[in-house]
């Protein structure tokens, strides 16, 4: 299973917002919907092999994790708005103090913090611009890659994945959007036959 982190550190963590307004209203809820199309989408089908945790950090109630599960989503389309649609609804079901729920078929919805969401989950790649080249490293197919969104990690967030024993993995010099991060990831491992 190939696992995708992103955490959305303005993301709201409210059902209020408008899927016309997902940059501004939404705390940058359209990374976070760019990137679930990225970690999920090949042309004509979907990544089945793939989950993406959506740890949304903004106002008015975080932390909150939505999971997307690319055996079971349904009613997701190529689009920001789909899935931001799909979180919307998730949002609107609420998270359980604990565990995690089925909002739709495929998405989940969980009151877990990043530090929770990292603690359970293995093989942990932080992707960095001062990591290892990634073309340079062999992947098991059974690793979580970590990104944020337009902000850095804070250091508590660094903190978290140096105690989880993260590796350090670098997309090359240059600083790339999120989602792109993800396609590159995914180019990667797919040519490593993963």
């Amino acid at each position: 299973m190939r696992r995708f982190v992103i955490v959305g550190h303005k993301a709201v963590t409210m059902p209020k917002f408008s899927l016309n307004d997902l940059p501004g209203g939404a705390g940058r809820m359209d990374i976070i919907a760019r990137c679930i199309n990225s970690s999920l989408f090949l042309s004509h089908d979907l990544r089945r092999n793939v989950d993406t945790y959506a740890v949304l950090l903004g106002e008015p109630n975080p932390p909150v994790t939505v999971r997307f599960n690319g055996e079971k989503v349904r009613y997701l389309s190529p689009d920001e708005r789909s899935a931001a649609a799909l979180i919307k609804k998730a949002l609107e079901k609420g998270a359980p103090m604990t565990g995690e729920e089925e909002s739709t078929p495929g998405v989940y919805i969980s009151k877990r913090s990043f530090e929770d969401t990292i603690s359970g989950l293995d093989n942990i790649i932080y992707l960095h611009e001062e990591g290892e080249d990634i073309r340079n490293v062999r992947f098991t197919g059974d690793e979580t890659f970590v990104l944020s969104d337009h902000q850095n990690l804070t250091p508590e967030e660094e903190s978290v994945l140096e105690r989880k024993g993260a590796k350090k993995v670098s997309l090359g010099d240059l600083l790339y959007h999120a989602d792109h991060c993800i396609v590159m990831v995914n180019y990667e491992l797919d040519r490593q036959g993963l």
